[in-house]
This record gives C-alpha cells, sequence and structure tokens, in this order.
C-alpha cells in the first residue's frame, strides 16, 4: 500500500504541500495554547469550581484518543486536504461556540468538537508532511515542523496574555487566524497524498502500534514525560527552594531547547542509517538528565542550561520518532500509523501526571526525577531489546 510517486521525484520536496501541513499544524498550536487557559479562566469567572473545569479539560484527552482512529477513514472518503480543511472548519466552530455557550453542559460536547478536530488535523498533517518530504530530508523537514508547533504553543498564551479573557475579541482573533491557514490547504488541495483503504479501517488501527513500537513508545514517553513534567515542576521548583518565577523561568528554558534543537537534530537523523539508534541516545540524555537535576538544583544558572539541553534532545523523541515511521510504511499504512502515533501521545499524556504525582508523593521532590527516569529507562530496554532483535535476525 503505497503513494505513486515517480522514481525522479523522490528526492523532490512538495513546498507548497509542506507549507500547507505545517501551516494547519500550526493552528493546532494556537488553538491550544491560547484555548486552554482562555477556557478556563472564562469557566472560573463563571463561578465554576477547579474540579469541574478539570472535568471539561480532561474530556479533551478523551475526545483526543476517541478521534485518532477516524483520520484515516475520514481522509480516504473526501481526501486528506478535504478532510484537514472540514476539520478546520469544524475546530472554528467549536471554538467560538463557547463564547455563545451559556450553560456549562453545552462545553462538554463542544469540547469534544475541538479536540477531535485538532486531533485529525495534527494526524493527517503529520502524514501529509512526511509523504511531502523526500527520504534524505526527512528529519530536517519534520524538525521545521516541530519547530513551528512549538511555536504555535508558544504564541497562544503570548496572545492571550494581549487579548485577554473578555468579550469576543480573543475567539474572533483565532478563528481568523484559522482562516488564514486554511487558504494554503485549500491551495495546495491537489497535491495531498492519497489514501486507498482496502478494508482496512479501525479494525486494523492498534495494530500500528506494535508494528513500528520503536517510534510509538518514543512518543508516549514524550507524551508522558513532556506534560507531567510541565504539570508538575513547578511544584518541584517550589519544594527544592525556587520560586515561583524561577521555576516558570526554568520550564521558558525547556520549552527554548524544544524551539531551537530540533532542526539541528532532525538534520543528524537525516544522516543516520538507522534513526533507532538517535532514539535511543535521545532517551539516554533523558535518562542522564533526570539524573544530574538534583545534583545542579542549587546553581540556577546552571540547571537553566541542562534544562535546554535535556528539553530539546527529549523532544527529539518527538521528531526522530515521527521520521522513523515515515521511513517505515507508507501510503494508508502511514497515515493509520500517524493516528496510532498520536493515540500513543494522548496515553503518554494520561499516564505522565499520574505516574510523577504518584512518585512525589511516596519519595518526595526526588520522586520527580525518578518517576521521569523510569519512563526513561523503560524505552531504552525496548530500543535496546529491538536493536538486538534485528542483528539477530540479520
Amino acid at each position: 500500500m503505497t503513494v505513486a510517486t515517480e522514481p525522479q521525484d523522490a528526492e523532490r520536496v512538495r513546498w507548497l504541500s509542506i507549507i500547507a501541513a505545517i501551516s494547519s499544524i500550526s493552528v493546532v498550536g494556537i488553538a491550544i495554547g491560547l484555548g486552554m487557559p482562555l477556557l478556563s479562566v472564562i469557566l472560573e469567572s463563571r463561578g465554576h469550581s477547579a474540579s469541574m473545569i478539570g472535568l471539561n479539560t480532561a474530556v479533551a484527552g478523551i475526545a483526543s484518543i476517541a478521534g485518532a482512529p477516524l483520520a484515516t477513514p475520514l481522509a480516504s472518503r473526501i481526501g486528506v486536504a478535504w478532510a484537514m480543511l472540514l476539520m478546520i472548519a469544524a475546530g472554528a466552530v467549536a471554538f467560538v461556540g463557547f463564547h455563545f455557550a451559556p450553560a456549562f453542559w453545552m462545553w462538554f460536547p463542544l469540547r469534544v468538537l475541538l479536540h477531535v478536530s485538532l486531533t485529525i488535523l495534527f494526524i493527517l498533517s503529520e502524514f501529509w508532511i512526511s509523504t511531502s518530504a523526500p527520504p534524505s530530508r526527512r528529519g530536517l523537514v519534520l524538525g521545521v515542523y516541530a519547530t513551528v508547533l512549538s511555536l504555535g504553543f508558544a504564541a497562544g498564551p503570548w496572545l492571550f496574555a494581549h487579548l485577554g479573557s473578555t468579550g469576543f475579541l480573543p475567539f474572533g482573533v483565532t478563528v481568523a487566524l484559522v482562516a488564514v491557514a486554511a487558504v494554503p490547504v485549500l491551495a495546495a488541495r491537489n497535491e495531498s497524498p492519497p489514501i486507498r483503504a482496502e478494508g482496512e479501517e479501525t479494525s486494523g488501527f492498534l495494530h500500528y502500534i506494535w508494528l513500528v513500537p520503536t517510534a510509538t513508545a518514543a512518543v508516549l514517553v514524550f507524551g508522558a514525560v513532556e506534560t507531567g513534567g510541565f504539570a508538575l515542576f513547578p511544584v518541584y521548583g517550589n519544594r527544592i527552594g525556587y520560586s515561583e518565577a524561577d521555576a516558570a523561568l526554568l520550564l521558558t528554558m525547556i520549552g527554548l531547547g524544544n524551539v531551537l534543537l530540533q532542526i539541528p537534530i532532525g538534520m543528524i537523523s537525516d544522516r543516520v542509517g538507522d534513526r533507532r539508534y538517535l532514539l535511543l541516545l535521545c532517551a539516554f540524555v533523558g535518562l542522564i538528565g533526570t539524573v544530574f537535576m538534583p545534583l545542579f538544583a542549587q546553581n540556577w544558572h546552571l540547571m537553566a542550561t541542562l534544562l535546554f539541553v535535556w528539553g530539546g534532545v527529549v523532544a527529539a523523541m518527538y521528531t526522530v520518532g515521527l521520521a522513523h515511521l515515515g521511513s517505515q510504511l507508507s501510503g494508508h499504512e502511514l497515515a493509520s500509523a500517524n493516528a496510532a502515533f498520536v493515540l500513543c501521545y494522548g496515553v503518554g499524556m494520561v499516564l505522565g501526571p499520574q505516574a510523577i504525582g504518584i512518585g512525589m508523593d511516596i519519595a518526595g521532590p526526588s520522586g520527580f526525577g525518578w518517576s521521569l527516569a523510569l519512563f526513561f529507562g523503560a524505552y531504552m530496554v525496548l530500543a535496546i531489546g529491538r536493536l538486538a532483535l534485528r542483528k539477530r535476525k540479520t
């Protein structure tokens, strides 16, 4: 099952397709980065409790997991570009709907619609990027993609800080950005890759988790570490003596490493024969970083330097994992594997905060690092096992 390409086009970068896919993925970053704090602040201003706000927010993760298997069947029926445009429109309608929904219960179906749309958009954008980048430049292109996505996440809170939470303005600005991002997708609609499903839809969806386990496990670990680490690092920082401002700046250093290191690491991955070795190295750096965190904790500048490198290299588990996925599969199989990839990220988002929170309850501040180390260590065991199995077969 492959996407048909001419041999002479194998190394051609399809820039219009890549720009279209990356512009749409930037919408995901901005919508999540702006929408999460905006919606929470609005609910709090309406008098809802923190537990109810948390319940409504948790629906996003459930919706993402539920929406992942729908991406390939939808795209196979109406095409990748049209499916993306439909999801952009659905997400925009849902986002505006929050402003006009007076009753709290209405926010639950709106949250489901928004995050199902964003998840499908996420999956199809990654699939389009992977099929548009030649194998020799896939890591570079995916590094650009990850950088733009990170900038989108950063732009969301920045916009929220300037627009505030009152009135229609933050909703209107977001929808306007969504409309602009839809233009290149529409322009590149004739270049979107075909997906020809042959009776293999959601029934075989979970199969792809086990087909390329080094990639799907990498994104699960990244999802767990990113979500749990970001959520509980302020608590960890407070317990080891950092002020709220200093802990927030350290989180910024992690994000800065994420933005600046994805393209260089992506370029390195293009020169590695087997990207699993690079994924193993990223996990090893993640493990070593967690070991050194307590040793560097008393010096803010050393800690900031460590977290800059650590954040960028750990985030590369997503970028390199996605590149590895694209090098192993194509066509309908790649689209389904992309959906499984995003599903594993969602599972990591659920597991990470729970595991790290329990670890800190049991072992105090040191439980933060030990819990993170557990994820990296488990991944290293898997990666080494897969590499050893490959050598045995050859």
